[in-house]
């Protein structure tokens, strides 16, 4: 099979704010594996987990480089192979979760179906994707929610805590979105690491008596023993995102954490994300699909798998001013994707 990479940048209407900094734009990788007249897509996006623990674009695109070569010799369908021979080059993981996904992409057309088909998934099941709320003042915060609500009619929201302005200022954010938001709206706090132990359980015993359904991420990652007191102390579900990579993750979380957050740049590809979910599962956590600044092409990847979960934060390509790609449809807040081939993602725009 032949590999092809091109880079293009994509610009966020609204910058997002967490609390390890600010987001405005993204260049991102596209890889496309062809064979036997077929072309499978995948996306490989840079993220962080700490302010020292990243992967960068020139990383992905030096892990593409070699992978270009290693692939000449497999075919398209040799997936586990490729997968296992990747990870053993050290190939980082958003360039493996490109590939995977383009092989992923590449078997559904060949075999003409979208797949979730092929998984035998029933659509039916996905839950609504939250839409994320940056850190902001007050009024921001309002008005974010309310375009939110205008442009997707959703009633789901991820709130970004951790502001650089102390607890007062996060609670003041809280309260001013839940005064423009519907009652009885799903909220889901993110603090990406911000808090202390003390701060996360005075935090998270506040956010469940305002009716928020679960803090995630609040202690950095390499803190995860202070997760211990928070399973046994607080109010609030918690899951981790940062603190949870890829399967070989979650038995050491199981007596600390109630969910974990899977994104495909972080584990690998869909293939790890398959496994992460049944380990979760059989582990008793929760499990979300979550994002970075992935397009459609990415977002849709992920929608294929949400009837396996329990919660979906899919939302970076609707923030987005020049999503080059189409692909899984927002129906009543939930993103589904469609009946056709493969991911069903199609090039709508012009890459940047």
């Amino acid at each position: 099979m032949q590999v092809y990479v091109e880079t293009f940048t994509i610009h966020k209407r609204y910058a997002l704010t967490i609390s390890r900094g600010t987001h405005t734009d993204t260049t991102l990788a596209w890889v496309r594996i062809e064979q036997e007249g077929v072309e499978g897509w995948g996306e490989a996006c840079p993220f962080s987990l700490s302010e020292d623990q990243h992967q960068s674009l020139e990383d992905i695109l030096t892990g593409l480089e070699v992978t270009k070569g290693l692939l000449r010799r497999y075919s398209a369908w040799e997936r586990q192979q490729v997968e296992e021979r990747l990870r053993q080059e050290g190939i980082p993981s958003a360039a493996r979760a490109a590939v995977d996904m383009a092989l992923h992409d590449w078997m559904g057309k060949k075999l003409g179906m979208p797949l979730w088909q092929l998984w035998g998934l029933d659509r039916a099941r996905i839950q609504p994707t939250t839409m994320t709320i940056g850190i902001a003042s007050p009024q921001e915060a309002q008005q974010r929610a309310l375009v939110w609500m205008k442009e997707t009619q959703t009633q789901s929201f991820k709130i970004k805590l951790g502001s650089d302005q102390g607890l007062m200022a996060d609670q003041n954010m809280l309260i001013a979105v839940q005064e423009v938001i519907p009652l009885g709206s799903l909220i889901t706090v993110d603090a990406n690491g911000a808090w202390t132990v003390e701060q996360s359980l005075s935090m998270s015993n506040w956010l469940a008596g305002q009716g928020v359904s679960y803090l995630e991420q609040p202690l950095n990652r390499g803190q995860e023993a202070g997760l211990i007191t928070l399973w046994h102390e607080s109010k609030l579900p918690i899951f981790v995102d940062e603190s949870c990579l890829d399967s070989r993750d979650i038995p050491a979380l199981t007596d600390r954490v109630h969910g974990i957050n899977i994104k495909l740049m972080k584990c690998g590809g869909l293939s790890e994300a398959l496994r992460m979910i049944h380990t979760a599962k059989s582990n008793g956590l929760q499990v979300m699909l979550g994002c970075y600044s992935n397009t459609a092409l990415g977002n849709t990847a992920a929608a294929h798998l949400a009837p396996l979960v329990d919660y979906l934060d899919l939302d970076s390509h609707l923030n987005l001013v020049d999503d080059p790609f189409s692909g899984a449809i927002l129906h009543n807040g939930c993103l589904v994707p469609t009946d056709q081939p493969g991911l069903g993602v199609t090039l709508s725009g012009v890459l940047g």
